[in-house]
């Protein structure tokens, strides 16, 4: 049964002495960001960079804004806003942020957001609404999405993010108050430019001199974050309650790892989030490279191979030593001479962190999942690394190895009629249930100009593309293993 107390400011003192707990009063703290999305990955990331600054900083505590659901606000309002993160690591822990300080449902109380945007003290406004909430359609905004349409005819009453961004802006400088930054915290490459173009293609519909203020007044930072963020379940709520001895209706938890850099642009003051572990920079295109092709190229290759292998999940892939000593000397010999020079950035010791985080069997990371949509995968997280290669004259025959391994895992899903999770689903199945001879299956595949592109032209990739392919049949976990042995 359930603790009958519940988590809030009245419980905090009585919490057990191994839970970490917010080290100043929450009820001091002011208001200085709202971030419209408060999901599980803004309260694991993001507001756990906040509440590492408030005891210093108090003027910085976040108003969190769902344009719709009243979830959030219904499960924290009566814990004062206090939720439990559970680190996930060899040693676990428990710790409890207050740095949510007011939450608000947009689509109930609309007067109260635009009112809180409107602030002064409000100097950032943050995101994490997914791709989705953007209402892009490629790189526009899309006109004919059913909430930029209404926000376009009504914008005092918005529905979108972007009609909320923009009409707190327009509200800030009708009364002559300085701009806030405009920052996404979604996992989306350049995300700062796209949210830029959305806002001001959206402005210039309601208003000409108002977007020509927000071009040349308001920052829209890139950012880029990483932390793996488990979702909640009984058996975490449950946990936690034990720890605590008293009721959390709704903690996160997260691997102990995260990683936040943002783009050093701000219009108006800024958080001193470097203080607390994040990165300011002005490269962050060369951050993002350096996630995609060390992290996600390395989770994409065990995702494939382990798959071949019959292992389920990262942890378990990282404990074959042939598969994990070949993923790290992917990662050191093959990967980190495509990066560039980052000041402040050691790619040594990001491959170290990236490492320990695959090894974390705290973290349950299905190599099914990241299997998902290979076609879209594939080009950015390995063929890109590829084809700098080529161009720098450095082997290829590793960088192959996972590429092939995608190959081998499509004709196995196709053959045994399970379905595949891509964008290309229909095409990849009918060219994996098709596959007879090693040649065929491989021409068959670079025939998709989408993902191979000029390298389908390249023979030095082709004929380590057929290699690897023929290394690895006929895809068993033992071919596997004497492929990794002898690439």
């Amino acid at each position: 049964m359930a603790p009958a107390a519940r988590l809030s400011a009245a419980t905090l003192p009585a919490l057990p002495a191994t839970v970490i707990r917010p080290n100043y009063d929450p009820a001091a703290v002011r208001i200085g960001i709202v971030h419209i999305g408060p999901g599980a990955f803004h309260r694991a990331h993001q507001a756990v960079y906040v509440d590492d600054l408030l005891a210093d900083h108090p003027n910085w505590g976040i108003c969190g804004v769902s344009l719709h659901s009243a979830g959030v606000r219904d499960a924290l309002g009566p814990q004062d806003g206090l939720y439990t993160l559970a680190l996930l690591d060899e040693k676990p822990s428990l710790r409890v942020i207050g740095a949510i300080r007011e939450l608000l449902v947009a689509s109930e109380e609309q007067a109260a957001v635009l009112a809180r945007l409107a602030e002064p003290a409000v100097r950032l406004v943050t995101l994490t609404i997914t791709e989705k909430g953007y209402c892009l359609a490629g790189e526009d905004l899309d006109l004919a999405h059913p909430d930029i349409a209404h926000d376009l005819a009504a914008p005092q009453t918005p529905r979108s993010a972007i009609g909320y961004v923009v009409a707190g802006l327009r509200e800030r400088r009708a009364r002559g108050v300085a701009p806030y930054t405009v920052l996404s915290c979604d996992n989306l490459a350049g995300n700062g430019h796209r949210l830029r173009r959305a806002a001001l293609q959206y402005a210039a519909r309601i208003d000409a001199e108002l977007a020509a203020w927000i071009e040349a007044e308001v920052a829209f930072p890139c950012s880029m974050v990483d932390s793996i963020t488990p979702a909640t379940d009984d058996a975490l709520r449950d946990n936690v309650a034990a720890a605590l001895g008293c009721a959390d209706a709704w903690p996160i938890q997260r691997e102990a790892y995260t990683q936040w850099v943002i783009e050093d642009r701000f219009c108006n003051e800024c958080p001193p989030f470097e203080r607390t572990g994040a990165t300011l920079s002005h490269d962050i295109a060369g951050y993002d490279r350096a996630k995609l092709r060390l992290l996600n190229g390395p989770h994409s290759t065990l995702a494939y191979l382990g798959s071949l292998m019959e292992l389920e999940t990262v942890s378990e892939a990282m404990a074959e030593p042939l598969l994990a000593g070949f993923i790290e000397q992917l990662m050191r010999d093959d990967i980190v001479p495509t990066l560039p020079v980052l000041a402040g950035f050691d790619p040594q010791a990001y491959v170290d962190a990236i490492l320990a985080r695959f090894l974390n069997p705290a973290i349950r990371h299905l190599l099914a999942q990241i299997a998902w949509d290979g076609s879209q995968k594939i080009p950015v997280r390995l063929l890109g690394t590829i084809a700098e290669a080529l161009a720098a004259g450095r082997p290829i025959d590793r960088l192959c190895l996972p590429v092939a391994g995608w190959l081998h895992f499509v004709v196995r899903q196709a053959k045994n009629g399970v379905p595949i999770v891509d964008p290309l689903a229909d095409t990849l199945a009918r060219i994996g249930a098709a596959c007879i001879g090693a040649a065929d299956n491989v021409d068959a595949f670079l025939a998709l100009d989408s993902v191979f592109g000029a390298l389908a032209g390249d023979i030095r990739f082709t004929t380590a593309l057929r290699a690897a392919y023929a290394a690895l049949a006929p895809a068993t976990p033992d071919a596997v293993r004497r492929a990794l042995t002898d690439v």
